[in-house]
């Protein structure tokens, strides 16, 4: 591998707020890399929301993770985008053509926040349901649609990397909304790879068990941490960073025959038989 094998790339990278983030980890390898990075967020959440963590450093989420990215001597943008306007998807893509010239990776990371869904689907408020829907798979469906149609006109082939979760293979119970939708991702994806494979584009899913992020942090403060570490074969969690360099393997140029694939990233935890 050569250490800027995507030298001359740029790349979208969704959701990449948080300071002990997967969005995070994967921007700073991809740049790394040598990729010029484009990293988004919704907007600051609220102050109870954020992690102490990044309460007590003054974290500015999105706008420092591209501070960090320029110090590998790249070109690095941040930007407020709802993936799930239409109208706001595409500003980012005529944004990131006009201001970095070009647009070669899209890695969709932006995903629903855990919260109030992990509820048996009886007791899940519809309104809930909806919105996971509509950031997970709605918005990796919009982005996935600007950013490849310009991807096309472009006419240098690209790489699409959505982040999904082993959820939607195990599919335990309470996880209705976020199982399902992340599912759904894969069945995009699988149409994708089938669409896109003739213009050089490939489109590829990463699903990740237990990550060390501050997503799962819920899980220390109520007990649960040790109990869900119990189900790993390699009783640790994935690190953000270990996730990330797969990212970049399968946007570099010795990935180009990889698309429409499914990659089950759970230190053992969720595995496939052979057929």
């Amino acid at each position: 591998m050569s250490v800027r094998e995507l030298e001359g790339k740029v790349a979208i990278v969704t959701g990449a707020t948080r300071k002990r983030g997967l969005g995070r980890a994967i921007a700073l390898c991809l740049a790394r890399a040598g990729a010029d990075v484009v990293v988004t967020g919704s907007g600051l959440a609220p102050a109870a929301e954020v992690p102490r963590d990044e309460r007590d450093s003054n974290w500015r989420g999105t706008e420092d993770v591209a501070e960090e990215a320029k110090t590998f001597g790249v070109r690095a943008l941040a930007m407020v985008v709802d993936v799930t306007a239409s109208a706001v998807v595409q500003r980012l893509v005529d944004e990131t053509a006009a201001k970095l010239g070009r647009i070669d990776i899209l890695v969709n990371n932006a995903t629903f926040a855990r919260g109030n869904d992990r509820v048996p689907l009886q007791e899940l408020d519809d309104d809930l349901w909806r919105r996971i829907v509509d950031v997970n798979l709605t918005g990796t469906m919009l982005c996935c649609k600007y950013v490849s149609r310009y991807m096309i006109r472009q006419g240098t082939g690209g790489s699409i990397v959505s982040i999904s979760s082993a959820a939607a293979v195990k599919a335990p119970p309470t996880v209705a909304a976020y199982a399902a939708s992340k599912a759904g991702m894969h069945a995009l994806n699988a149409v994708l790879a089938a669409e896109l494979g003739p213009h050089g584009i490939t489109a590829n899913v990463i699903a990740p068990g237990v990550l060390d992020t501050a997503r799962v942090d819920v899980l220390r403060e109520t007990g649960r941490w040790e109990a869900r570490l119990a189900v790993v074969p390699m009783g640790r969690p994935g690190t953000p960073e270990e996730v990330a360099e797969l990212v970049r393997y399968l946007c570099g140029p010795h990935a180009r025959w990889i698309s429409g694939e499914v990659f089950l990233v759970t230190g053992g935890e969720v595995r496939r038989a052979a057929d």
